[in-house]
C-alpha cells in the first residue's frame, strides 16, 4: 500500500519534533540532577537558609533581568544556532566547575556564579525551543504538545529528586556534574542533523539584503508594543502576575505548613511534593490527551478554577485531616498543566512566529518578577496571621482572576484560532487520527 502525501507530512513532522523533543528532555533530566545537587550541597555544607536564599535568587534573577533582552535576540537569530550553542557553552561551564571540585576546594561564589550563568543561559534555550515549536507543529496539535510539555516537568519532579539523591550518594559532586554534561552534549547531536524553520521577516521590515533593518532596543520596544496592542494579551500577563505574587509564596512556605500545622515531619513534605508531580504528570498526560477545549483558554479558565478552589480547600483542611490535604494537594498538581499549557500554546497559535520569542520572554519575566516581592511579604505576614492565609487568599485570587478574564472577550478570543494568525509550520497542519 503506497504511503500518501499526508501520511509522509504527519511523519515529517513528528520524527523531527521528537528527535529534538527527546535530546532536549534529556538536556533538562541532567540540569534537574545538577539542580537537586547544588541544593544539597548548600545544605549539607553550610546548614543556612540565608545561603539557600541566595541561591533560589541568583537562580531566578536571569528571568526577570536577561529574559525580554534575550527573548528579542532569539526573533533576531536563528533559534537552531541558539539552542546548539546555549547547550554547549552550558556543557563546558559545569565542566569548569566539575575540574574545580575534583581539584580544589570550590568558594561558595563560584557556585553562585556558575548557577546565574546557567539560568541564563535557560533563558534563551527555553524560549527558543519554545518558538522552535510553533515553527515545527501542525497548530491544532500545539495543546496536545504543550499537555506532553507539561508532563514532562511533572515526570521530572517525580524522577529527578530520587534520582539525584541516589547519585548523591553514590558519586562525589565533580561526578554529578559530569552527568549533565553528557546529557547537554545529547541535547545538541538531534539538532545536528533537522532543519527548524525560521519565521520569515515582514516586507515592510526588511532592507535591500533581505535583512532586519530595526536594531535590539527598537525590537524590544516593539515586543513591549505588540503585547498591549494584541488584544487580551495584557491582561493575560498582569493576571499571571498577581497570580504568581500570591501563589508562589504560599507554595514556599509548604515546610511551614507541614511542620507547624500539620505537625508532620520530613517524610510527609516528601509525600506531598511526590503527590503534586504524580498529579502534574496526570494532567499533562490528560491534556495531551484530549487537547483541551476548542478554544484553548476556555481550558486554562476552567481549570485555574479548579486549581483555585483547591489550593484554598488546602488552607481550610483542618491540621488533623492530612490525608485528606494530600487528596486536595493532588488536584492542584492536576489543575497547573491543564492551566499553564492551553495559555503556550494559544500563544504559539496566535502570536506571530517572529515575535513570539519577545512575547514569551516577557510572560515569564513579568511572572517571575512577582515572585520575589510576594516572598518578601509572604514571611512577616505569615509569621504574624498563619501560613494558610496565604493558600486561602491565592485560591480566591485564582478563582476571581479565571471569572474575569473568562467574562473578557478580548482575552478569550486569544484562545482561537483566526485566519490572520500565521504559522511557519512544515509541512502543512494534519490531523491526527
Amino acid at each position: 500500500m503506497e504511503t500518501t502525501n499526508l501520511d509522509q507530512s504527519l511523519l515529517k513532522w513528528k520524527k523531527r519534533f521528537f528527535m529534538i523533543w527527546s535530546g532536549q528532555a534529556v538536556s533538562q533530566l541532567g540540569s534537574r540532577l545538577v539542580g537537586f545537587a547544588f541544593v544539597w550541597h548548600l545544605t549539607s555544607t553550610y546548614h543556612s537558609a540565608t545561603i539557600l536564599s541566595i541561591a533560589t535568587l541568583v537562580s531566578i534573577l536571569p528571568d526577570v533581568i536577561i529574559s525580554p533582552i534575550a527573548g528579542a535576540l532569539i526573533d533576531r537569530w536563528n533559534r537552531k544556532r541558539v539552542m546548539i550553542i546555549t547547550d554547549i557553552l552550558t556543557a563546558i561551564l559545569t565542566l569548569v566547575l566539575a575540574l574545580l571540585f575534583a581539584f580544589t576546594d570550590v568558594k561558595i561564589w563560584q557556585i553562585y556564579l556558575v548557577m546565574f550563568l546557567r539560568s541564563a543561559f535557560g533563558a534563551f534555550q527555553w524560549p527558543a525551543m519554545l518558538t522552535s515549536t510553533s515553527l515545527m507543529v501542525p497548530k491544532e496539535q500545539l495543546s496536545r504538545i504543550s499537555g506532553l510539555n507539561q508532563t514532562l516537568a511533572g515526570a521530572m519532579g517525580i524522577l529527578a529528586p530520587p534520582l539525584g539523591a541516589f547519585l548523591v550518594a553514590l558519586l562525589p559532586m565533580w561526578g554529578v556534574l559530569s552527568i549533565d554534561i553528557v546529557t547537554a552534549l545529547v541535547a545538541v547531536i538531534p539538532l545536528l542533523f533537522f532543519h527548524i524553520p525560521q519565521p520569515e521577516i515582514k516586507l515592510e521590515e526588511k532592507d535591500a539584503n533581505g535583512k532586519s533593518q530595526s536594531n535590539l532596543w527598537q525590537d524590544l520596544a516593539e515586543g513591549f508594543k505588540y503585547v498591549v496592542t494584541l488584544p487580551g494579551l495584557l491582561a493575560v500577563i498582569l493576571s499571571a502576575m498577581l497570580i504568581n505574587f500570591l501563589v508562589s509564596p504560599a507554595f514556599s512556605l509548604l515546610p511551614l505548613m507541614v511542620t507547624d500545622y500539620f505537625n508532620k515531619g520530613a517524610i510527609e513534605l516528601g509525600l506531598i511534593e511526590s503527590v503534586i508531580s504524580i498529579g502534574f504528570l496526570v494532567g499533562g498526560l490528560l491534556l495531551s490527551i484530549w487537547g483541551g477545549f476548542k478554544n484553548r483558554l476556555v481550558t486554562s479558565f476552567t481549570f485555574l478554577i479548579v486549581l483555585g478552589l483547591s489550593i484554598a480547600l488546602f488552607g481550610l483542611v483542618p491540621n488533623s485531616k492530612f490525608y485528606l490535604a494530600l487528596g486536595v494537594l493532588a488536584m492542584v498538581g492536576i489543575s497547573n498543566p491543564l492551566v499553564n499549557g492551553p495559555v503556550h500554546a494559544a500563544l504559539q497559535a496566535r502570536v506571530d512566529p517572529d515575535k513570539q520569542g519577545r512575547v514569551f520572554t516577557l510572560l515569564s519575566s513579568g511572572a517571575t518578577l512577582a515572585m520575589p516581592i510576594g516572598l518578601a511579604i509572604a514571611g512577616p505576614l505569615s509569621d504574624a496571621v498563619g501560613v494558610q492565609i496565604w493558600f486561602i487568599i491565592g485560591g480566591i485570587v485564582c478563582v476571581i482572576m479565571a471569572l474575569l478574564m473568562m467574562s473578557n472577550k478580548k482575552v478569550l478570543q486569544l484562545g482561537k484560532d483566526t485566519p490572520t494568525a500565521t504559522s511557519q509550520v512544515e509541512p502543512a497542519p494534519v490531523n491526527l487520527p
